[in-house]
């Protein structure tokens, strides 16, 4: 199992956990986004660490995660 995966996705968790966390104290719908885009990371690497590593699936996921960070940023600038 490489290390910078498991990295990667532990970071993700808590990243994950942290803006649903703050989202909670805070009603800011840009973290909802970014959790959306790290979960989606973090299923990328789960999906690694678990030997799938088809390009078919994994890009999608990854594009769909920077996609989200993308919108999220966006709809927060029109504020």
């Amino acid at each position: 199992m490489d290390p910078v995966i498991v990295m990667n996705l532990v970071f993700d968790l808590v990243i994950v956990l942290l803006a649903v966390y703050v989202n909670g104290k805070k009603h800011n719908v840009l973290l909802l986004w970014i959790a959306l885009a790290f979960g989606l990371f973090a299923i990328s690497y789960v999906l690694t660490i678990l030997g799938i590593t088809d390009s078919t699936i994994l890009i999608p996921l990854r594009a769909v995660g920077y996609l989200s960070v993308i919108v999220g940023l966006a709809l927060h600038g029109r504020h």
